[in-house]
């Protein structure tokens, strides 16, 4: 079953239920060893889920759930035994999540179960913001949907490493870097793979749901732009110019510099361009700084790191 959280719609399945998981992986065309982040509607639901229970996690991982739980953020744990490899993609480690969504919370508690939910598109679409997205994707794949209003936030949570000495971010959100540190009293630091081209098969090694392989593609092709206003304007032109020649439609989106309009509009906005039959879309690229560096993420991905500078 689809549902909305505030992030995007997920597809659910008992977490500790190997076959159901297997069904969601089924479902979108998700690869085996791509971990799924299991969803809670308490805190004690982590204690059939992590190692030792929630009393053996980290004093800054019980002080992130008691700030930012429930959220946009995602956890990660040793897993306890009774988590199936599947879940995890065969992974030692659990991804956990509390969402903020009282319809995503409710169906999760109605359930009884902890509940692996990736997004509800066909693996590397963008990711489904309202319910018509799911039914786009996966009418006919899977059983039902609730239909939500659109997702708030609108790009996945941040996922976080807690298993060290130290919170590493995997993925990045909305909740950033510096909203981590301030709300946890502790440095935070980013893994290493999101700093560099998911192209560079050596050093992009990453440890996150949804950053290993392609992902938020839309049919048409992306291009980022990024620069002043006066090189956007001319490059826009150009390759306006250019794609016009070759008898292709483009399209334009600029979000100026608000990272929350664009976390929230950029999936969205990828579908309705693609439904409209336009052939290549040119992006203009944002500030990394705060809940930038998240979009920027998910806008370099959906170009495969195409970006004219």
């Amino acid at each position: 079953m689809a549902f909305p959280t505030e992030t995007v719609y997920g597809l659910g399945a008992n977490a500790l239920n190997a076959e159901a998981v297997r069904s969601v992986y089924e479902a979108k065309g998700r690869p085996s060893d791509n971990p799924m982040i299991v969803h809670i509607s308490k805190i004690e639901d982590m204690d059939e889920l992590v190692a030792g229970g929630y009393i053996r996690i980290s004093p800054y991982a019980k002080m992130a759930a008691k700030k930012l739980w429930p959220g946009p953020l995602t956890m990660v744990f040793v897993k306890n035994p009774s988590v199936p490899d599947v879940t995890t993609g065969g992974l030692v480690t659990v991804a956990i999540r509390m969402p903020m969504n009282e319809t995503a919370r409710n169906l999760i508690a109605e359930s009884g179960v902890p509940v692996a939910a990736p997004s509800a598109n066909i693996s590397g679409r963008p990711s489904p913001t309202t319910a018509e997205d799911v039914l786009e994707d996966m009418d006919g794949r899977i059983d039902a949907v609730i239909m939500g209003d659109q997702c708030d936030v609108g790009i996945e949570s941040t996922v976080v490493d807690m298993t060290g000495d130290e919170p590493v971010i995997l993925r990045p959100g909305i909740i950033t870097k510096e909203w981590l540190e301030a709300a946890l009293g502790c440095p935070v630091s980013y893994d290493k793979s999101l700093l560099v081209n998911m192209n560079d098969e050596e050093e992009f090694k990453p440890r996150s749901p949804g950053m290993k392989y392609t992902h938020y593609s839309p049919k048409a092709k992306v291009r980022l732009i990024a620069g002043d206003d006066e090189t956007f304007s001319r490059k826009v032109m150009e390759l306006g110019i250019e794609a016009k020649r070759e008898g292709l439609r483009p399209a334009i989106l600029e979000y100026g510099n608000d990272a929350n309009k664009a976390a929230h509009k950029l999936f969205a906005d990828l579908r309705e361009l693609d439904r409209q039959g336009y052939d290549i879309i040119l992006i203009r690229a944002i500030d990394t700084k705060g809940a930038g560096f998240g979009v920027m993420n998910r806008m370099l991905k959906s170009a495969g790191y195409d970006i004219v500078k």
